[in-house]
């Protein structure tokens, strides 16, 4: 895949790098600051010229990170006018301290696409994390959600194959996989997760319509039941312009003891990115 041409996302978007070093720097500028709300949504960006004087870079320079932006679906050419930024899809949010019952309503509101479905042997880190032996078979998924066309998380998730024998391809595509593991019978008990970075590769970038290296939020996260046996695990990217994770923390003790301290059930609320 030419990574500096246009290409279809599942979403129906394009997504491109300029060509050049110099044009993908002021690409990315811009793309963080209206993402950043520095120029929102319905504003004009600065004139060419002026984009070329405030980077040091030549006209030409700027209007290929401009096409690029256009492409992205960030900016609007407008005739005699200029660049116009385009109102952003709200970016999906959910709380530290109240992410399962978030993720499950967010199940509801969003549109899901199955990439894949196969049962495989589980990976090494996934049979450990989820107590099976070594060779277990494992049923694997790969699914996008979208909000409002647009995907922004990439999801594979692997469950038991004793556990998963209770749902079809076909049901995973329409339902939510909580839903479905409650369904079998599955009594979800607590989960363990962990969240890092990542950069977009060539088998994710197309599925999100992001660019080869795009910088992702990843989140790991393993599920058990009232027993504790792993019965499901996620690996998941999340695209950070449209995806949040939220904390609402409280000042607690006293004197030299004072710290900060998660709140549990805190707010959260979805907002434009």
């Amino acid at each position: 895949m030419d990574k500096n041409g246009p290409h279809s996302s599942p979403g129906g978007g394009k997504f491109t790098l300029p060509e050049g070093g110099k044009s993908r720097r002021v690409f990315l500028l811009l793309r963080d600051a209206i993402a950043g709300g520095q120029y929102p949504a319905d504003s004009l960006l600065p004139s060419e010229q002026r984009l070329a004087a405030m980077h040091d870079v030549s006209r030409v320079t700027v209007r290929r990170a401009l096409d690029a932006l256009a492409a992205d679906g960030l900016i609007e050419k407008r005739a005699g006018a200029g660049s116009a930024v385009r109102a952003a899809v709200p970016a999906m949010a959910a709380d530290m301290t109240t992410f399962i019952p978030q993720i499950v309503a967010m199940g509801r509101q969003t549109e899901v696409r199955l990439l894949s479905f196969s049962y495989d042997e589980a990976p090494p880190q996934v049979a450990a994390a989820l107590k099976l032996a070594r060779g277990a078979l494992v049923q694997r998924a790969v699914r996008i959600r979208l909000v409002r066309g647009r995907p922004f998380s990439h999801l594979t998730t692997f469950v038991p194959e004793a556990i998963a024998s209770n749902f079809s391809e076909a049901d995973l595509a329409n339902t939510p996989l909580f839903e479905l593991l409650e369904r079998g019978g599955a009594r979800i008990e607590s989960a363990r997760q962990s969240v890092t970075a990542a950069l977009a590769t060539p088998e994710v970038a197309p599925a999100l319509g992001v660019s080869v290296g795009s910088a992702l939020l990843a989140l790991t996260r393993t599920v058990y039941d009232d027993a504790g046996r792993g019965i499901e695990y996620l690996s998941a990217l999340y695209r950070p312009d449209l995806f949040r994770l939220d904390m609402a923390m409280a000042r607690v003790g006293t004197g030299g003891g004072r710290q900060w301290q998660p709140v549990i059930g805190g707010a959260s609320e979805e907002t434009p990115s």
